[in-house]
């Protein structure tokens, strides 16, 4: 019985050890498109359930990113959620259209998710020359 108490302890510390700390996760900011037609509230309750590690700020000093968020008629009925993700300086880096919003949102989330950010692309060595 001490040895299968042992060992549960021990696998139980091993999965807590492997588990990754939510502080290592960096939060983003992101800044709105003053052009944007879409609810910002709308758009803050998906980032929350989505992913809270991004906020929305209304500095774009502050960010990293900004979000265009429109809604439009396509192909002459309904209309279609556009996002577009814009770096800090500039460059499109990601774009995204679906129907619903949710989905639009978690397509953003998967990108910043995956992407590199800023900090951690300044904090990279410059190439040595040979």
């Amino acid at each position: 019985m001490k040895k299968l108490a042992l060992a549960s302890a021990v696998l139980l510390l091993a999965g807590a050890a492997a588990a990754k700390p939510k502080s290592e996760i960096r939060p983003l900011k992101i800044v709105m498109a003053r052009q944007s037609n879409v609810d910002p509230v709308e758009i803050i309750k998906h980032l929350d359930e989505k992913c809270p590690n991004v906020s929305i700020t209304t500095n774009p000093n502050h960010s990293d990113f900004m979000l265009y968020a429109g809604w439009g008629p396509a192909a002459g009925w309904g209309g279609n959620y556009r996002l577009m993700v814009i770096k800090h300086g500039g460059d499109t880096v990601y774009a995204t259209e679906t129907v619903l919003l949710s989905n639009a949102v978690k397509n953003v989330c998967r990108f910043l998710d995956s992407a590199p950010t800023q900090a951690s692309a300044s904090a990279q060595p410059p190439p040595a020359s040979h």
